[in-house]
């Protein structure tokens, strides 16, 4: 893979790097909804400065970010929102698609009067971004795409293909709770229920359309959108993810400005898994 190659940082080192700024851990992530024409986005936010919006894989939330948004908002003024759809956002009244969730983007820096920011988008995220990146060029400074496939025909025939991940039976007796679990536990890290824990919540909270995302992602025609990024990229792999680590050189290869990197032991959740090494990454690139 092109690019530079990242070694996890100790544990030692990433408690450094938390410590680094002690104002860190008195630092208030707001929560708040923001008014559009078609209805209110909700969104997390914290610190001041350049902005930097941050795009949840689904059927998460914002709150994929909960450890990563201090950490960025010591320097950026960091937003993380919930995409249409999911968490608290407003529900589409039509078929979900990506450029649907990227309006919604654009609907939420309008809302707030940002006419230009980076963007970090992880799983669903990342293709998002990569709309929002293609089809307004204008509001785009940076692009950070994290685990994100590259979906392109021989990949949408392959995820038609695959049964969805998500979407399970609502039974009587509560079983639903364990199937949903039992079917992303071998994509997280052993020995941290935490992280599923949080995904089970997102994923009940939209248990009627907890496909929806990938299902957008399925249909997503991106080898027509990546040659259209103007923005400098940075294409963002977990070594441990089965679902975007094999397609991240054909992304990366497909963008003009774009370069890669490496988290050793990066899995589906790496923003929640390593969220002070994904935040150095971030703040690497964006203050390049």
């Amino acid at each position: 893979m092109p690019g530079a190659r990242l070694r996890r940082v100790r544990t030692s080192k990433l408690e450094n790097c938390f410590k680094r700024n002690e104002a860190m851990n008195n630092v208030t992530i707001r929560r708040r909804f923001a008014d559009t024409p078609q209805g209110q986005i909700h969104y997390a936010a914290v610190g001041r400065g350049e902005p930097l919006m941050l795009l949840h894989q689904t059927p998460r939330s914002w709150d994929e970010y909960r450890e990563v948004l201090p950490i960025i908002g010591v320097k950026y003024r960091t937003i993380a929102m919930d995409t249409l759809g999911f968490g608290d956002s407003y529900r589409l009244n039509e078929e979900a698609s990506i450029e649907l969730y990227a309006q919604g983007v654009i609907q939420l820096l309008d809302a707030l009067a940002i006419e230009r920011t980076s963007i970090v988008g992880h799983h669903t995220g990342g293709v998002i971004a990569v709309e929002v990146a293609a089809s307004y060029p204008d509001r785009v400074k940076k692009l950070i795409l994290s685990s994100t496939p590259y979906v392109d025909a021989e990949n949408r025939a392959l995820r038609k293909a695959r049964p969805p991940i998500d979407e399970v039976e609502l039974k009587p007796d509560g079983a639903h709770l364990a199937e949903l679990w039992q079917r992303r536990m071998p994509f997280y890290p052993k020995n941290r229920p935490d992280l599923l824990t949080r995904f089970v919540m997102d994923a009940l909270k939209v248990f009627d359309r907890v496909e929806e995302g990938h299902r957008a992602v399925n249909r997503y025609k991106m080898e027509k959108k990546t040659p259209l990024i103007q923005a400098p990229a940075l294409v963002l792999a977990g070594t441990d993810d089965p679902f975007s680590y094999p397609r991240i050189k054909p992304l990366a290869e497909n963008i003009k400005n774009c370069r890669t990197a490496e988290i050793l032991g990066g899995m589906v959740p790496m923003v929640d898994q390593m969220p002070g090494e994904f935040a150095r990454v971030v703040m690497e690139f964006l203050e390049e």
